[in-house]
């Protein structure tokens, strides 16, 4: 990995709060499945992008793809993104929390 990846990996390890194994016992949620945009009814991004994270974080970083790398940095670039567009009030039960979430980041988690 190039000195820009191994940067890239360290933003993904700070955007990504959620363990695999919370992070895929999220997905299997009605609420996960229900949030997102979904291309022809189907799977949201978010969602798809979810079962990828679970397969980067059970990766070993020498294993990393230059493709794996790239949807760190997708997923870093949303994380990013939508954490500035916070909505006020109790975010608990929220469809902005829940899309955070399919990405692998819990903003409710301490």
């Amino acid at each position: 990995m190039s000195d820009d990846d191994d940067q890239t990996r360290h933003e993904f390890r700070d955007a990504v709060n959620m363990s695999p194994a919370e992070l895929e016992k999220w997905l299997e949620t009605d609420e996960s499945k229900e949030v997102g945009q979904k291309e022809g009814g189907g799977e949201s991004t978010g969602h798809r992008s979810g079962r990828r994270i679970v397969d980067i974080l059970r990766t070993n970083k020498g294993d990393l793809t230059e493709s794996d790398v790239s949807h760190m940095r997708k997923v870093v670039g949303y994380v990013s993104r939508h954490l500035a567009q916070r909505p006020s009030g109790d975010i608990t039960e929220t469809a902005w929390r829940y899309s955070l979430m399919n990405w692998g980041h819990d903003p409710a988690k301490k």
